[in-house]
């Protein structure tokens, strides 16, 4: 007989597992469950110990249904995470978040941690403050299928109780890129500690944070998601000098600098 699990979730699912934050969070979610199952459309390597590799597409119903069967949580960090045409967006990120959602309610999932994005309120300027609680403004296709898995994860709370956490992910990368993440910055230590964070939380409900660290300036609030027990430990600030250093100027007239949204507001058409 099987001895009892010391695990909070004894089986995570990990959608995405291939892409860079996927690749990331894998061995950093593996020592958080006795198993992990790892998901995506490229080439997932070969099973480590602990791990079960089923790939599926997410515009695949069956196949999804079939991901989620025995899983106690998800974090969902699968689909298109750039801006694309609307036909290639509606499929994995549209159509594929409804199966994921679905899936999790047949197999009775407890708990999904929904890769949102800070492009759901990328029309805001970089002169504003926003917080979880005001309006959405996509800064593009992308943007809006965020938006619309948000909705959808609020409403399979209100009806049938699986609980979410939707982290709009600023920018996480090893290191800051430009100075546009100074604001948006995210280190892969507190990606890992956000992710955690919204798994072990005892309540979340329906919840909206912003994924960064704890930059010196910044464009979010996230007052009203105290309650995940997030703490950045990480600062763009250290990389200031060098960065205003190789943009020394920005263009007051560019749209990629006026909106927090940077370049995502002016991609395409395509």
């Amino acid at each position: 007989m099987a001895s009892p699990s010391q695990h909070l979730y004894p089986r995570l699912l990990l959608t995405g597992a291939a892409g860079g934050l996927g690749r990331v969070l894998r061995p950093r979610l593996k020592a958080r469950c006795d198993v992990l199952r790892v998901s995506d459309v490229a080439d997932l390597g070969n099973a480590a110990v602990g791990e079960e590799v089923m790939p599926a597409p997410l515009q695949d119903r069956p196949a999804v249904f079939k991901l989620l069967e025995g899983v106690d949580a998800v974090v969902h960090m699968g689909g298109i995470s750039t801006e694309q045409p609307f036909d290639d967006i509606v499929q994995a990120n549209i159509i594929g978040t409804y199966n994921l959602y679905e899936a999790a309610r047949i197999h009775g999932t407890r708990r999904i941690v929904f890769a949102s994005s800070n492009h759901v309120t990328g029309f805001y300027r970089q002169d504003e403050v926003v917080d979880t609680t005001m309006p959405v403004r996509p800064d593009g296709y992308y943007g809006l299928s965020k938006a619309f898995g948000e909705n959808l994860a609020r409403f399979y709370f209100d009806r049938y109780g699986i609980e979410t956490v939707c982290l709009r992910i600023g920018s996480s990368f090893a290191e800051p890129k430009d100075r546009r993440m100074l604001a948006t910055w995210m280190s892969y230590d507190d990606l890992e500690h956000l992710v955690w964070s919204s798994l072990n939380s005892p309540v979340v409900g329906y919840s909206v944070i912003y994924g960064m660290s704890d930059n010196h300036h910044t464009w979010w609030d996230n007052t009203h998601a105290k309650h995940i027990g997030y703490r950045p430990q990480d600062s763009s600030e250290p990389f200031r000098a060098a960065l205003e250093a190789k943009q020394p100027k920005l263009d007051l007239n560019d749209p990629a600098v006026i909106y927090q949204g940077g370049g995502f507001v002016k991609a395409g058409p395509f």
